[in-house]
């Protein structure tokens, strides 16, 4: 072969052209897996010679080390392919204590000879005249005769394997597992690419159920295999029957002149039986991804799927897709870094490939999904928003997908998006997505015990799935229910699954135990991650402010904004900011608490999420104002979004009530809340502050009714699950304890600067004061100034409180 001259390896019946990694008997095609071929051309290029078994395994895996039993598991499938038995001396002998022999007479025969390619071609002469004629030499001739030989060749295969095979087709309960294609063409743009594409093809099938990448990766790596490696044939089988899985389809591409073959193969996981195989040929680079698609209709229908499915869900790969194939590229590399690194790593790659491609609709609800992950939820619907415009050019499933995140994200109509997820669990039942992504959905509506269901059956679907386990574990806090959500984050962590939502719910968990030694583990996970060190540093923020310490919490604060915007995440920084203008508004620090609103607004004017915050900030802070414009402007921008008018509207307007001594309008402002009241709010840390519950606290305060505003108070104490390291929950002891006096008839309720406080009507306690309820709130305030014992001792709130106790010795 060192001369240039391509040659065929002959034996028997059988040729070998080491070129294309082919087999042929009789001119029919002998399916092999790559390392398999590579076993038999080794042995055929050193015939009757003894090969000892260290050289095999040298030669066939020179930078690894394997087991012994790899290289017997591969002689014995060519073994098989050649039609050798035990029995049988055959073709390969076995050379006790040394190695294997290839026994029988090898020809070489040159390309360019008039061997068996061209007597072939004469026995099938498949070409017609006026393609011979095209060609202007020989070897063109000899190029499209080749090309026509194995297109023929693979549709004998497919007609051999389209006999009825019922007890070895697939059923809707199977699963099967993709392999990365065997390239042949040298063209590194088909690496990963394909997969994709293939992909892609076959899950817009409600019958067929592909192996996720998180299931791949876990197993991959209970196999002592690295995820990152391409998934070839040679271990597809183990992989298969680990996963549990039914069956693996093979692909391959080669190029023949300017032809490319496409190659399909389905093989039964439990015998390594073919199941069915189908193949396609492109005249042109940029046809091969319909050509793809249209073998992979044809091999869904061959593995058992009706036809009227298989019609009813075939959108063409290039529409499905992206007609270009960098674009493909990059957004399938994407998708492999988001399944292994996570999506920061994973952005690049999928904005990269809407750069390519700027009508790639998959490719802008990947990026748009990547900035949700990372709570950029305003960039996130930028990308949404294009990825719905693009929507008609997409498969079934993906229109459904992008629709419902379009109507979760960028709209905020959750009802609409609810009814989408819905619609496609019914279209796709095992698609553990459609069921995290409800569950989601139900957390934004307050819908706790359906959405731990929902995450329940994602988990089920995808046991492997890292945010699964996070998405439980959130709705699982938010339903009060503690103990199960440890115990789903210890069985994420004995899979060895990991992420930021995980820590987060750790972090939740080590704080409601109240263990500062767990805290600060998973605190320090979140150090020098540029993606998630924001978070970390925001959360370790509340905590600090959760308990007076409202330097400290600023400190934290700045340096978490610094990290995000450093990082690249600007919107979570200025969340970051609002979330303690907040927090400053509600301790009555309110000229520090419009500063720093000011400065959020002016690192990310036009968010959402950050106009929400400062917008009840500065009218908790007294300047209605300004309150007024945000609320307006979130009003006429956000007019058909659940959360934006059914909770933050109609909180941020019974705060400016109370500012105006009106707490029977505010009252009546937080009905329109009561469905949304225990809501998650996607952008912060923990799953919700629970601000209408606590504003309606102080309204009944100011009203002078003291059960009820205990009553709210007492709901945010009692949803720690829901509120984590909020402010409002260290607050509502200090809201609990004034209800307490107020019902007590020791005062009646005030407002001053939007923050609710009892005055009592004489400094000293009356003979008609009730001593149960005035027991009560000396409880409550002991319990708020043991929970603020090192708090900073200037924070206005702080001070009235230690007042009012004062009055109630």
């Amino acid at each position: 072969m060192g001369n240039g001259i391509r040659r065929f390896y002959e034996f028997g019946p059988f040729r070998i052209d080491p070129a294309r990694d082919l087999l042929l008997r009789s001119d029919e095609p002998i399916p092999l897996t790559s390392k398999a071929f590579q076993t038999l051309l080794v042995l055929v290029e050193n015939s009757e010679q003894v090969m000892s078994k260290e050289r095999l395994m040298k030669t066939l895996w020179p930078d690894t080390f394997v087991e012994e039993s790899n290289l017997t598991k591969h002689v014995s499938m060519v073994r098989k392919a050649l039609g050798q038995t035990a029995q049988d001396r055959g073709y390969i002998v076995t050379v006790p204590g040394v190695g294997y022999r290839f026994a029988e007479t090898v020809r070489v025969v040159p390309a360019n000879g008039t061997g068996a390619v061209e007597a072939a071609a004469t026995a099938k002469p498949l070409a017609t005249e006026a393609a011979v004629k095209t060609a202007p030499r020989r070897g063109v001739q000899r190029t499209a005769v080749i090309v026509i030989i194995l297109i023929a060749a693979g549709l004998a295969a497919n007609n051999f394997y389209r006999r009825p095979r019922a007890a070895e087709q697939l059923t809707e309960k199977d699963s099967v597992l993709l392999v990365d294609f065997l390239n042949s063409t040298g063209d590194t743009v088909f690496d990963g690419t394909l997969k994709q594409a293939l992909s892609v093809s076959l899950t817009q099938s409600p019958f067929l159920n592909v192996l996720s990448e998180n299931k791949v990766a876990a197993t991959l790596r209970m196999m002592g295999r690295p995820a990152d490696r391409p998934l070839t044939a040679d271990v597809a089988r183990e992989l298969c029957q680990r996963a549990g899985s039914n069956a693996y389809i093979a692909g391959s591409i080669a190029n023949i002149g300017n032809q490319y073959v496409v190659g399909l193969k389905a093989v039964n996981c439990a015998n390594g039986d073919t199941l069915a195989q189908e193949q396609g040929s492109a005249a042109a680079k940029e046809k091969v991804l319909d050509a793809l698609g249209i073998a992979a209709a044809k091999l869904r229908g061959e593995m058992g799927e009706s036809l009227a499915t298989v019609q009813k869900f075939d959108v063409p790969l290039q529409q499905a897709t992206t007609p270009s194939l960098e674009a493909l590229r990059a957004y399938s590399l994407g998708r492999k870094e988001a399944g292994e690194q996570g999506p920061r790593v994973a952005l690049p790659y999928d904005l990269h490939a809407v750069d390519l491609d700027p009508n790639f609709a998959m490719g802008y609800f990947a990026v748009g999904y990547d900035y949700f992950t990372l709570g950029e939820v305003g960039r996130a619907s930028e990308y949404f928003t294009k990825a719905f415009a693009l929507g008609s050019q997409v498969s079934e499933r993906e229109k459904l997908t992008i629709a419902a995140a379009y109507y979760q994200s960028v709209t905020g109509e959750l009802d609409k998006a609810a009814q989408t997820y819905k619609e496609q669990i019914t279209s796709y039942p095992r698609d553990y997505r459609a069921h995290l992504d409800l569950a989601i959905v139900y957390g934004q509506q307050g819908q706790y015990e359906d959405a731990v269901a929902a995450a329940r059956e994602a988990l089920r679907l995808a046991p492997d799935d890292v945010a699964s386990y996070g998405a439980l574990g959130y709705v699982l806090l938010a339903s009060q229910r503690i103990d199960e959500a440890q115990q789903i984050s210890q069985q994420a962590q004995a899979r060895k699954l990991d992420d930021f939502v995980i820590r987060q719910v750790l972090y939740a968990l080590a704080f409601l135990k109240n263990d500062s030694s767990a805290m600060n583990e998973q605190a320090a996970w979140f150090t020098g991650k540029a993606a998630v060190e924001n978070s970390g540093l925001s959360l370790e923020s509340d905590t600090a402010a959760y308990t007076g310490q409202i330097r400290r919490a600023q400190e934290l604060t700045e340096q978490s904004v610094a990290s995000a915007i450093r990082n690249g995440h600007k919107e979570s920084g200025a969340i970051w900011q609002a979330n303690a203008a907040l927090r400053a508004a509600g301790f009555g620090s309110v000229g520090a608490a419009r500063g720093i609103a000011d400065e959020a607004l002016k690192m990310l004017p036009g968010s959402q999420a950050v106009e929400a915050e400062t917008a009840l900030a500065f009218s908790m802070a007294g300047d209605s104002a300004r309150a007024n414009v945000l609320a307006r402007d979130l009003n006429r921008r956000f007019p058909l979004d659940t959360q934006v008018q059914a909770l933050w509207l109609p909180t941020i307007q019974a705060q400016l009530a109370l500012n105006g001594g009106d707490p029977a309008s505010a009252l009546n402002y937080l009905h329109a809340t009561a469905s949304m009241d225990m809501a998650s709010i996607q952008f912060l840390t923990n799953v919700s502050c629970l601000y209408p519950v606590y504003v309606r606290g102080e309204a009944y305060l100011a009203q002078g009714n003291g059960s009820a505003a205990a009553a709210e108070f007492q709901r945010v104490l009692d949803h720690s699950g829901l509120t984590w390291n909020c402010w409002t929950g260290a607050l509502a002891h200090l809201g609990l304890a004034r209800a307490y006096a107020v019902e007590a008839g020791l005062g009646r309720a005030v407002t001053k600067a939007g923050v609710a406080k009892t005055k009592p009507a004489n400094p000293a306690i009356t003979p008609a004061a009730d001593p149960a309820s005035l027991a009560k709130a000396r409880d409550a305030y002991q319990d708020f100034f043991t929970l603020w014992r090192d708090a900073d001792s200037d924070i206005p709130i702080l001070r009235d409180a230690r007042t009012e106790f004062t009055r109630l010795q």
